[in-house]
């Protein structure tokens, strides 16, 4: 791995050596600009480069092609009637043309066809008709900058307002939004939902080691955390929109990207006048990385990704993307035999899995709207294994788990501008199937001191088949008022299924949101919301049958979220935004594990599954807190994003108490900054600070009696979170250089995280000491340890890690 790339670094400088750099290059700028009410494309919009007198204006299809010399530049997009929008930091190189689509809101205060004022502009920025706070946005070219990010959305999105820990480190893409749980999220992509955003993705939760998504594909990304759109189902956290550009309509071009970690190839171009596509394949070298740095695990995966868009005619087009991944989560003896590598051993099981999301969209223009037609499948595999001491024999398997989830999805949505207003209803329809043939023994047989039979030996083994209907409808409307001071956007949807008990009552999800935002003056907005969300109960559970062969979770009950939001913006110039922003949020319904008395929102984010075991739909919980969020967007040659959030997350297990969950970190702060130096080189830190995150110290009697089974300690419930960790910081560090050919472009790049290789804390680990080479456990009588662990000798290994993390790799464009 470490040849190859060097080869291939070796090779772009010698190829950058051997040109005469004697003319100026120049790159294109390539795109649409649109009504997004309607989706008209809009003929005579102006698009300039600021800084320059270079600019042009969209053809009688609303496209345009600006050539520019290589550069950063701001372009500013306007047209009579409308707001004008400004995209920062946009790079042309003279490698890959930028393929863009520029949205153009409509501007109520127009009089005779004269704007009024223009410093509406600002205010527009941040707000839209449908969804006016709690919303984030990031362009690709913020994604591909940020420090530590490494090209992987999952990652950038963890230094927003709002957005805590998983598990003391950020090694995780698991998102807590708010401090709701890992599974409170939704994905879209091009208005297609993906459930399965990582590799290596925990069943019945969100999380991973690393996202899927090629960044190249991206336009922008916009995170809502409250007031969500009534479109999308089964949100209680947050919403992700991530819509991706077309492919380049003149040439075929693409890039590769190579790493220390990953390799990655991206074509795309014309496949005729009207059809362009997008393509991409990625492998990883995560496993030869980690036996160079003697860590027992083997990661490797492949990902894949596409699409393709075909014009009908200037009222019909089909979109058709894809999305797929192959994972390989396997074990290696290591060169050193250390208590936290055999503990590693002990504890993960074997992960293998696939997944795919393919879908097609056909978008019909109707007079003064748009209706969409989506039709799209997904697959998600999981296989799972584990062994007593890695000793694999059948005797000694602990877990063995086969699942497949399936969803067949279609949706119509309807979408009118008149008047001002804007509507849109519409439908959806699910077919799911799920299917899991689940061994797990849960506990060994646990006896008190003097033998005695405290609970018997504890196994869950079943094999299930589900298949049911869910479906949805929903209405949106937006309008603004008094002179365009006041926007506000209301909606409703209900939620149903054909399996759960209750799942055919419309009523009972019925589920309102209202928001508005009050333009106190040009640049100042006041911003409210309230609604009521509700979620599925996850598959996982709904395929878990009892010892007779029942389905007894078909009792549960939606997952209930209520929000209440108040905030603040004020824009002081077109580049600087601030926000404030205080929520609260009331859960009912929430599962618990009637096992053990826990709440599954403190769940989801460790490699397996989650959900097999009888869940009650009786837990509360309670999240509160307060955003403060500064973003200056680059328009000279520096920009910065300031967060700071203070949250609380409580939720109840069955004794109905409300405790810290797993995700209430008190405070977080991130700092991310970047500039741009002369010749083509940028520099960007980030900084993150979190609390401790909450957790459970173990149960030292049934964790001693239980190690050789599981191979890991057991929470004790009755003190659930009841310890922290120390706070996490961290300090990443990019610098990127890039050098422009004729036709082709070569960039490289150092990101390093951790730079200050400062030590940050995980959950300590339940373990037996082991002898001084580490080949057995040591014990109380010199004998082989017994099975129930009572002749061992317990220890906690405390986690505290601190490496920095480099990585150098390069893309060429051509």
């Amino acid at each position: 791995m470490t040849n190859n790339f060097n080869v291939l670094l070796t090779l772009g400088l010698v190829f950058f050596l051997s040109l005469n750099a004697v003319a100026q290059k120049t790159g294109n700028i390539i795109g649409t600009v649109e009504d997004p009410a309607t989706q008209e494309m809009l003929i005579g919009a102006n698009i300039i480069a600021e800084g320059t007198s270079l600019g042009t204006i969209t053809d009688f299809d609303g496209k345009f092609k600006l050539n520019l010399p290589v550069g950063t530049y701001s372009i500013t997009v306007s047209s009579m009637g409308y707001r004008t929008y400004t995209q920062y930091n946009v790079v042309i190189s003279s490698g890959n043309d930028q393929i863009v689509r520029y949205e153009l809101h409509p501007d109520a205060a127009v009089l005779d066809e004269v704007i009024i004022t223009n410093n509406r502009s600002a205010t527009a920025v941040a707000t839209d008709m449908i969804t006016p706070m709690s919303v984030q946005r990031l362009t690709t070219q913020e994604i591909k900058a940020s420090p530590g990010g490494n090209f992987d959305v999952s990652k950038v999105v963890q230094t927003l307002p709002g957005v805590g820990l998983s598990n003391g480190v950020g090694e995780r893409n698991d998102i807590i939004i708010r401090g709701g749980a890992p599974n409170e999220n939704v994905y879209y992509l091009d208005g297609i939902e993906i459930p399965v955003l990582n590799h290596f993705q925990t069943q019945g939760s969100s999380g991973g080691a690393q996202g899927i998504l090629n960044v190249s594909f991206i336009d922008d990304l916009k995170l809502t955390t409250s007031a969500f759109d009534s479109r999308y189902n089964d949100a209680l956290s947050s919403t992700f929109v991530i819509n991706q550009r077309n492919g380049n309509p003149d040439r075929l071009s693409g890039n590769i990207r190579a790493s220390m970690t990953e390799t990655a190839l991206t074509l795309e171009g014309p496949l005729s006048s009207k059809t362009t596509f997008l393509s991409s394949v990625r492998k990883s070298y995560l496993g030869l990385l980690f036996k160079i740095v003697d860590l027992p695990i083997r990661p490797d995966f492949y990902d894949f990704q596409y699409k393709v868009q075909h014009k009908f005619n200037d009222k019909t087009t089909l979109t058709a993307i894809g999305l797929g991944a192959i994972d390989n989560f396997s074990f290696a003896e290591t060169k050193e035999s250390s208590p936290k590598n055999i503990y590693i051993l002990r504890s993960t099981p074997y992960v293998n899995q696939w997944t795919y999301t393919m879908g097609f969209t056909l978008n019909r223009k109707i007079d003064n709207g748009f209706m969409n037609f989506t039709l799209s499948r997904n697959m998600f595999n999981t296989k799972l294994d584990k062994f007593e001491d890695e000793n694999k024999i059948e005797a000694n398997r602990t877990l063995q788990l086969n699942s497949d989830e399936i969803e067949n999805k279609f949706r119509l949505d309807y979408n009118k501008f008149i008047n001002g207003w804007r509507f849109s209803t519409g439908l959806d329809v699910q077919y799911v199937g799920y299917s899991g043939d689940v061994f797990s023994r849960i506990t060994n047989e646990i006896t008190d001191e003097s033998g005695a039979v405290i609970a018997p030996t504890r196994t869950i083994e079943f094999d299930s088949r589900i298949n049911f209907w869910k479906y949805g409808a929903f209405a949106q409307a937006s309008k603004r008022f008094f002179d365009d001071q006041l926007l506000l956007s209301g909606g409703v949807r209900t939620d149903m299924n054909s399996f759960t008990k209750e799942g055919n009552n419309p009523i009972k999800t019925l589920s309102p949101r209202l928001s508005a935002s009050y333009r106190l003056t040009d640049r100042w907005n006041l911003n409210a919301s309230a609604g009521t969300y509700f979620k599925t109960p996850i598959y996982t559970a709904l395929g878990f049958k009892d010892e007779a062969g029942n389905f007894i979770n078909n009792d549960m009950d939606y997952t209930q979220s209520t929000h209440y939001v108040l905030g603040t913006e004020f824009i002081t110039e077109r580049s600087l935004r601030f926000t404030v922003e205080g929520y609260y949020k009331r859960y009912n319904d929430y599962p618990i594990s009637e096992s053990s008395g826990i709440s599954m929102a403190n769940q989801g984010t460790e490699f397996g599954s989650v959900g097999s075991e009888r869940l009650l739909t009786q837990g509360k919980g309670d999240a509160y807190g307060v955003e403060l969020f500064m973003q200056k967007k680059m328009t000279d040659r520096l920009f910065y994003v300031l967060s700071y959030s203070y949250v609380v997350s409580k939720f109840s297990g069955l004794d109905g108490e409300l405790k810290p969950s797993s995700w209430d970190n008190r405070h977080l702060f991130s700092a991310t900054a970047g500039y741009k130096l002369k010749n083509n080189w940028d520099l960007g830190v980030k900084y993150r600070f979190a609390g401790g995150n909450p957790y459970t110290p173990f149960d030292m009697t049934a964790s001693q009696q239980n190690y050789m089974l599981l191979g890991q300690g057991i929470p004790d419930a009755a003190l659930l979170n009841q310890n922290r960790l120390s706070n996490y910081n961290q300090l990443d560090f990019r610098v990127d250089k890039k050098f422009n050919f004729n036709k082709t472009s070569l960039g490289i790049y150092l990101d390093v995280q951790n730079l200050l290789i400062q030590k940050n804390e995980t959950n300590p680990n339940y373990t037996f000491k082991r002898n001084a080479d580490n080949t057995a456990f040591a014990t109380t009588d010199g004998q082989p340890v017994n099975m129930d662990g009572s002749n061992a000798i317990p220890v906690l290994i405390t986690n505290k890690t601190g490496h920095p993390l480099p990585s150098l790799g390069l893309i060429f464009e051509f």
